[in-house]
């Protein structure tokens, strides 16, 4: 039966697995059987060895590998700085961190100063607030004795 589904799906040459055992022979319906390759691994190319990875300790091979590179050669450009080059660097850095630092006390001397003069003027409004508190209460209270004292005349 799974044959019969075999032959349907394919066309009309029974395609046979040479790894399966198929219950129809070629001479049952007298058609060529088509065999399908088994696929095989390809082998892997031969390595030479890479030798022994430990090397003696009184070897000529231990050590650093000393480089000589030309004039022109990038690498041979050293980053490396002069004392007086380290100084310059040094005073240039001092100078530039005295110059911030002398910013940031003028900058805090400004904000100390603005607080000053917002502290006057929150005093000041605050005593012109009282004034006028004891300027309303004193108004409130004479307007009571006057009412009450016209109350009484009528």
């Amino acid at each position: 039966m799974a044959d019969d589904h075999d032959n349907h799906s394919t066309g009309s040459h029974p395609i046979v697995r040479s790894d399966s055992s198929a219950s129809t022979t070629p001479s049952d319906h007298n058609e060529p059987i088509i065999h399908q390759p088994i696929p095989t691994r390809p082998r892997l190319p031969s390595r030479k060895s890479s030798g022994p990875l430990v090397v003696p300790r009184d070897s000529s091979e231990v050590g650093p590998v000393e480089s000589h590179f030309g004039p022109d050669d990038v690498r041979a450009m050293s980053p490396r700085r002069t004392s007086e080059d380290i100084d310059k660097l040094g005073k240039e850095a001092r100078e530039e961190l005295r110059r911030h630092a002398k910013a940031l006390q003028e900058s805090l001397i400004d904000i100390f100063n603005r607080i000053e003069a917002v502290r006057e003027e929150h005093d000041k409004l605050d005593s012109n607030n009282k004034f006028l508190q004891k300027y309303i209460g004193d108004l409130m209270s004479t307007s009571k004795i006057t009412a009450s004292t016209g109350r009484a005349k009528k």
